[in-house]
Parts: structure tokens; sequence; C-alpha cells
């Protein structure tokens, strides 16, 4: 039953699954088939529509390995800790980040339609960061920030008219010359891409960049590829970020049918990380050499616009780091 007045979005996120064992049930497995952990410290969150992407009876699909809580989870590893990117020291007021020259990233909601289980923001404390208005973090950007980006949480989880402010308050900034919004929003819920949301993009007045983050080509079926397309429409331009994940896109062929899919969509692979060091996701680590190797793969393979570059992030580097030869090891 859809409640009245309530988006489609919305109604869609009130009936996602937030019980690991309903989505198992859901894919015709058996709690047996995987090594559930039943109370995971970090939220279980999965929209019905990314749920039906997902092949049934299969407890090593690569969308399901990437949602699932597992009681790999709970290992201890002393290089894996709650903030491997260094966001609490780059924070200047409460939920504004300059970790690099130039750009500013609004912590914007601490909502997600979707928990993916490596998220190096799992355990970071929304609490104050999403309190400040949107309107406060903005008067505290130096004029030698050019570039807003709204990230989270998902921006994208706040409804058009939160959006459409943030939008207002950023273009009448003069020392603003781009925005960029980083979303998984359209591979997971493309319900949110609705035409009110698709016009706000359009009618926005500086030049615009979404970065999505897709790591393997089943996310993307006909429906995502029409979603990805209508913001393209808008004068966007859509880049996508992956991380590398064990048992998940950690091959070449994977990582070459991901970008070939991306480009079909509009998007231009941008980065492919390399896992940040988040406590509980250690059994998702691809090693640098193994990494590496991939790529150089994917390389000769692909035309050079299709490559994304691997990557990693330091706390504290004011930049990404480029894995492109043997001194990275």
């Amino acid at each position: 039953m859809i409640t009245r007045n309530q988006p489609l979005w919305q109604q869609a996120m009130r009936e996602a699954f937030r019980q690991p064992l309903d989505l198992i049930r859901f894919l015709e497995l058996s709690p047996s088939d995987v090594d559930l952990n039943l109370k995971p410290t970090f939220a279980f969150c999965c929209p019905k529509s990314y749920a039906n992407r997902i092949k049934k009876n299969d407890p090593n699909d690569p969308l399901l390995k990437q949602i699932l809580p597992l009681n790999l989870e709970n290992a201890q590893h002393l290089d894996f800790i709650d903030d491997p990117t260094g966001d609490l020291a780059a924070q200047t007021n409460a939920g504004v980040l300059q970790k690099y020259h130039g750009r500013a990233l609004l912590i914007s909601t601490s909502a997600c339609a979707i928990h993916c289980r490596y998220c190096f923001r799992q355990h970071f404390n929304y609490h104050e960061s999403v309190h400040l208005k949107i309107e406060q973090k903005l008067q505290t950007i130096h004029e030698n920030v050019e570039e807003i980006i709204l990230s989270g949480g998902d921006p994208l989880m706040l409804n058009d008219d939160k959006l459409n402010e943030i939008f207002q308050l950023v273009a009448n900034k003069k020392h603003i010359k781009r925005l960029r919004i980083h979303t998984r929003i359209p591979i997971v819920l493309p319900e949110r891409i609705t035409d009110d949301f698709l016009m706000l993009l359009k009618e926005f007045p500086l030049p615009k960049v979404m970065v999505i983050h897709c790591n393997h080509a089943n996310e993307i079926d006909n429906e995502i590829k029409e979603v990805l397309n209508k913001i393209s429409e808008t004068g966007t331009v859509l880049l996508n970020q992956s991380v590398l994940l064990k048992g998940i896109n950690d091959s070449a062929q994977t990582l070459i049918d991901l970008s070939e899919r991306l480009f079909e969509a509009k998007v231009l692979p941008y980065y492919l990380h390399l896992l940040d060091k988040v406590a509980g996701a250690a059994h998702f680590e691809v090693s640098k050499q193994t990494a590496l190797q991939l790529i150089e793969e994917v390389k000769t393979r692909l035309a050079g616009y299709l490559v994304p570059k691997l990557v990693e992030e330091r706390a504290g580097f004011p930049y990404k780091i480029a894995i492109n030869n043997d001194k990275d090891f």
C-alpha cells in the first residue's frame, strides 16, 4: 500500500529489507548457506529493487556479498580501524571536511539507501555533523574553496525541497565554481531519480558532477541504465568510483565488464579504490600487488578512457595516492 502523499522512493525505503534473514529467505537461501552475523554492529538495509538484481539460490552472488553481514566482521585486525581515511582530523567544522585544496565536503545526512559492509564511514559519529544546518556549514568555508562536495550518508536521501535549498545556497556563493554529488542511490534506489529531481539538476546554474558508486556490472540493468541516461541528459557529468573487493570484482574480466557497462550508461570510470581499512571489513581486502596486476591486464584490453585510476586514500595526504608502479609496494 502506498502512503498518501509519500513519494514512491520513500515508500520503497519503508519496504526495504531491514533484517538479513528476511533477505536470505527472499533469495531462497538457508542461514546454513552463509556465516550470517545476526547482530551486526553496523545496521543492515537493502532496498527491494537492489535485491531483485541478486541471483537467487546463490550465496556467492557478488551483489549479495557486498551487503550481507557475516561473522567475519567480528574479526579483529590491528591495522583496520574506525576512521581509516582521517575524516575526524579533516573536519574544520561539524560536518565540513577539507582534505584537499580548493574543495570542501559537506556531510549532508547520515542516511543511506543501502548499507555496504565495507563502508569507510560505518563507525562515523554523525550526530554533530548532521545537526549543524547546511547554511551554517557554508558560512565557515573559506573563499579559496571552489568546489562543494555533497556526501553523507547519501545526499540523495534528502527530499527535493531540502536539496533545492542546498543547491540555492551553493549557487549563491560567488567563489563556488562546481557542485559535486557523491551517491550510490542511482544504483541501489532508482525510484529516487524522479522527474522533479532531474529538473532540479537541470536548472542548477553551475557545472555539476555526480560521482556514483558501482562495483559490479550486474548492478546495472536496463532500469538503472535508463536512470543514468536521464541524469546525463541534465548536463551532469557522470563518473564512477569502485572499491576493489575480494570475491566480488577482483578479476580483470569483471572490471572490464563493469567499465563497458558503465560507458553504455553514459558514465566514465573514474577511480578504483583499494579498500579503506575500516574495522570489520578486512575480509574484503585485495593486496596492492594483485590490484596492480589486475589493472595492468585491464589496460591491455580497454581504451584508456575506460580504465579507472587505481588509487588509495591515506589519512593526512593532500591527494589520492596513485598505485601504478613497484614503488607503491
